[in-house]
């Protein structure tokens, strides 16, 4: 009892600790947060310290953060200024990632076919799931065309790891890359011809300037972000288990945004500071959950498949934005809403320090968890009735 309750003081208190020092350290702030505690949290999770019975509290703390976070990030967007040039762009991300998305996993699927056995097809109509609504779509479609437990575990494993090497790369590399290549992004300002949008071009990441009067209202800010995880989390009872927790994030997304109109609510300060806190420890405790020794060794066929499919979507995603004029920034949260779900895209958002892209990457997750049970199983019948399976 007393282990647990170390570690859960552990999980809480790193995270603080990773922020303090990187609003004191340049080196670590030019790393990021994010990947400091991946890194943390995957040396812990690998060099045996962990309890055996942590798994619980991991899931607990997994279960907890993410709804938790997302009123508090979206309580302090002024959404009034997002206007039709960013429901164009939206438009212009979302199409160009499912394009890429699709023609990456024909192509994957017609070079790796002879290695992956009866059920490729099934393998490719997850693959595509996920990759246009994150894992809860990989789920759906794995039950609804009912592949082994084997197999779904091969791919979910692969995904993983192949996945976190490119998540890595995201929240590091290829923001700089993709700054060089795509057209930048235009921050809206106070100048701005949108009536009442905020000034956001500086994005804080780290509770500066905070005096004792904003403790209340943030404590009520948290208090109203329980309350709305409280109803995602009742609504996800009323409806089947296999689309519970799609319907738990798209309500508590729809009543933080919906109380960020609240202007009350939106002006309270470090609400958003707080959710990133958050955001923080989720990664932490992902990546102690990581075996890197089960991830190295599970199926490398698959994880070869997956990796070339991401390759080559990349590569198709990145020109399709540079045709259609997507910026950097849009493009990456856009990729990354519909690889890694929603929930992520504030992850990024705070690596590129550009808030205004959050709700661009959260409605383009959206779309993708709505059609990507619908994409992948389409495109795992259709590669059975070219191919065969």
């Amino acid at each position: 009892m007393l282990s647990t309750i170390l570690w859960v003081i552990f999980y809480l208190a790193c995270p603080a600790l990773v922020l303090w020092l990187c609003s004191k350290n340049k080196f670590l702030d030019s790393l990021g947060a994010i990947v400091v505690c991946y890194v943390i949290g995957l040396i812990i999770g690998n060099i045996g310290i962990l309890p055996e019975n942590i798994t619980g509290v991991q899931e607990t703390l997994n279960m907890l953060v993410i709804p938790l976070a997302l009123p508090l990030i979206f309580f302090s967007m002024n959404l009034r200024g997002w206007g039709r040039k960013q429901a164009g762009m939206t438009a212009k991300a979302f199409s160009g990632a499912l394009v890429a998305v699709v023609v990456a996993s024909f192509i994957a699927f017609m070079i790796f076919k002879p290695h992956l056995g009866e059920e490729g097809w099934k393998m490719s109509g997850m693959l595509i799931g996920c990759y246009s609504g994150g894992t809860p779509n990989m789920a759906a479609i794995g039950t609804a065309l009912e592949i082994t437990s084997s197999n779904f575990i091969s791919v979910n494993t692969a995904d993983i790891f192949v996945g976190a090497v490119l998540f890595l790369l995201i929240l590091s590399v290829f923001p700089r890359i993709l700054r060089k290549i795509l057209i930048p992004f235009k921050k809206e300002s106070e100048g701005s011809n949108v009536e009442g949008i905020q000034k956001m071009d500086t994005f804080e990441l780290y509770f500066k300037g905070f005096k004792k009067k904003d403790f209340l209202p943030l404590l009520g800010a948290f208090g109203i972000s329980v309350v709305i995880f409280g109803i995602g989390g009742g609504a996800s009872f009323l409806v089947p288990e296999g689309i519970s927790s799609v319907v738990a994030i798209l309500l508590i997304t729809t009543l933080g945004v919906l109380s960020s109109f609240i202007p009350k609510i939106r002006n309270i300060k470090m609400t958003f500071q707080l959710g990133h806190y958050l955001l923080l420890v989720f990664a932490l405790v992902v990546s102690s959950m990581a075996n890197i020794k089960e991830l190295m060794g599970a199926a490398p066929v698959i994880m070869l498949y997956i990796a070339v499919l991401f390759v080559i979507a990349f590569v198709i995603h990145t020109l399709l934005s540079k045709l259609m004029k997507v910026d950097a920034d849009t493009h990456l949260v856009a990729m990354t809403a519909l690889i890694y779900s929603p929930p992520f895209v504030p992850v990024v958002a705070a690596i590129l320090k550009n808030k205004q892209v959050i709700m661009t990457g959260m409605l383009v997750g959206i779309v993708g968890w709505v059609i990507g049970n619908y994409a992948g199983i389409g495109f795992a019948y259709l590669m059975q009735t070219i191919f065969g399976g």
